[in-house]
């Protein structure tokens, strides 16, 4: 049973390794990006208001944020575990998480902070906006989202690290590269 969140700037390959990480530990990936843009691209009141804050690179605020993710983590296919992926991403969204986490007799057993230089992620995700025609994806959008990764979610990885339960591992290079030197890692930190 692994209780995990992966966390890393925009464009270190979150998504891609989360589900990997799921398909081999056998637990859910839960990715607040996900759950936004379906709820953009089906235009519901929660996607409409998210997309504002997304198409400028923003966060979408903690009240609805917090309350997709208790849903979530009261589902019953977490009971065996589950990886996080997109939150939290604020200090404020740590103790939301821990409240959760506590209401369950639970915490978290490792976080995985994919690491990637900054250079590197735009080059990244200015391909990924070419591709995938992603409207958060414009070079300045990406350079604002940067700022945002180091000015508030660093500080998370700085919280979780003085738990002694932080893992780094470079996101730079082939998926399956990444993979299974976050499988050597995760083995390791949850020995």
């Amino acid at each position: 049973m692994t209780r995990m969140l992966i966390i890393g700037p925009p464009g270190s390959g979150k998504g891609t390794q989360a589900s990997q990480i799921s398909s081999r530990l056998g637990i859910p990936a839960i990715s607040t990006g996900d759950i936004f843009r379906l709820n953009v691209r089906e235009a519901t009141p929660l996607g409409i208001e998210a997309k504002k804050y997304m198409d400028r690179g923003d966060y979408v605020p903690d009240s609805v944020t917090n309350s997709m993710v208790r849903d979530r983590l009261a589902a019953p296919d977490v009971a065996g575990g589950f990886l996080l992926d997109g939150y939290p991403r604020t200090l404020d969204q740590v103790r939301e998480l821990d409240d959760i986490l506590a209401s369950n007799a639970v915490s978290l057993d490792v976080v995985l902070q994919l690491t990637a230089d900054d250079e590197e992620l735009v080059k990244r995700l200015k391909g990924r906006a070419a591709t995938d025609g992603r409207s958060d994806d414009s070079e300045d959008v990406i350079r604002h989202r940067l700022a945002l990764y180091h000015s508030e979610t660093e500080p998370v990885v700085s919280a979780y690290d003085s738990r002694g339960i932080v893992v780094q591992v470079d996101g730079i290079g082939a998926i399956d590269e990444v993979t299974d030197r976050v499988m050597v890692a995760l083995s390791a930190a949850l020995a």
